[in-house]
């Protein structure tokens, strides 16, 4: 990895709009998307529209709890005051498990802000969208598509710490350097968002609505001008049991690329208002209801060793794994004494617990494959289950 020449100065983007604000959720049964069901009320629709949030004085606001939602979307906006959401610190209790372990530290917020360099294109020294400006536009994304939900704390996972020094500093041995001789910031950033006041349950496990991204510089040429900059989004549910991910096919967009955080903005909002979550939701609790039998789980483990060494030809007639050894022997190894999703008495599995084997391997994954492998978790579990049910694709890995 090849460290970049940067500017010494630290631009720092905040965001100090107030969120506290009483919100009030209503449920409804009708099977629509987020944005046609907002849509269907001229009021709703201004919110859609992104009109100024008005303040509710908090004596005047009536504290009521959000009803429980039994389909998580669609959903509908009561007609009440326009605010902003409240942002709800995350408490020790809240934290459990990290979404991603791998080679990741957890950091906040304001270290992003206030003690890393915002790294440039050498050529024509323009900035690049900066970690934390990511984040932030994200979270000012979530309360224009949730504006009355209750938002966590982002959780920030980093890697690849990038060193450097001032110039004052140019002379001083490395045991001689001091606090503000330092410069750093983090090649790769991923980040997850809670939305606690959206739940389901699954199999017994209880399941948060939550939204994300992943942002790597060493996806970016920094040697060149400033051209369009690639994030990856995501808009999906979190397992409360393990911390593990749940992504679906329209919840995911792998290849973001933009040239500003205006358009950044936009194309998160668009995909968050297209994820159907109730679709994504009912695929999962179908998982639950096909199993594998301890042979056919030897037979995934083995043939997913030997789909790693296929040639090429033979690989290309097969759906993808996108697994390697060590996540395969994680799942091995799991399916004897994972807590959560272990084997049956009978050594049976469901698919839903096979589904979470993968997920609960790949946070052993770099932060740059980290959602893409998620994915294919998912679609691999799905494949899964049509080949139990007669579709031929996914059957070399059974057979």
């Amino acid at each position: 990895m090849e460290n970049q020449d940067f500017s010494n100065s630290t631009t720092i983007i905040g965001n100090n709009k107030s969120r506290d604000v009483d919100l009030i959720l209503k449920s409804v049964a009708d099977k629509k998307s987020i944005r046609d069901l907002l849509l269907e009320d001229s009021e709703d629709a201004q919110i859609m529209q992104y009109i100024e949030p008005r303040l509710i004085s908090k004596e005047n606001t009536v504290h009521k709890e959000a009803e429980h939602i039994e389909n998580v979307q669609p959903f509908y906006l009561d007609k009440v005051s326009q605010a902003s959401p409240h942002i709800r610190p995350e408490t020790n209790s809240d934290h459990v498990a990290p979404f991603i372990v791998a080679n990741t530290v957890e950091v906040p917020l304001i270290h992003l802000r206030k003690d890393c360099i915002i790294p440039v294109f050498s050529k024509d020294n323009e900035k690049t969208i900066a970690h934390q400006e990511f984040i932030e536009v994200i979270l000012d994304a979530v309360t224009k598509v949730f504006p009355q939900h209750s938002i966590a704390d982002p959780e920030i996972r980093v890697s690849h710490q990038i060193k450097g020094r001032t110039p004052s500093a140019i002379h001083k041995s490395a045991k001689d350097l001091l606090e503000e001789d330092k410069t750093i910031y983090y090649e790769r950033m991923a980040f997850m968002v809670k939305i606690p006041s959206i739940t389901e349950e699954i199999n017994g496990n209880k399941l948060s609505l939550c939204v994300g991204g992943v942002r790597s510089y060493n996806q970016e040429n920094l040697y060149s001008r400033k051209s369009l900059e690639k994030f990856k989004f995501f808009i999906g549910f979190q397992n409360f049991v393990c911390m593990n991910m749940c992504i679906s096919t329209d919840g995911f967009l792998e290849n973001l690329r933009v040239s500003n955080v205006q358009e950044l903005e936009s194309k998160a909002v668009e995909v968050m208002r297209n994820y159907n979550a109730e679709l994504h939701l009912m695929e999962m609790k179908e998982l639950t209801q096909d199993y594998l039998s301890e042979h056919q789980f030897a037979q995934l483990i083995g043939k997913s060793r030997l789909y790693q060494h296929l040639p090429k030809s033979e690989r290309q007639r097969i759906p993808e794994l996108n697994f390697n050894d060590s996540h395969i022997n994680t799942m091995a190894k799991d399916y004897y004494e994972d807590q959560n999703f272990s084997r049956m008495e009978d050594g049976r599995i469901n698919l839903w617990n096979v589904f979470n084997l993968f997920t609960q391997a790949n946070k052993s994954s770099y932060i740059d494959t980290f959602l893409d492998r998620n994915l294919n978790a998912f679609e691999f579990s799905k494949g899964l289950q049509k080949t139990l049910n007669g579709d031929s694709d996914y059957h070399w890995f059974l057979s």
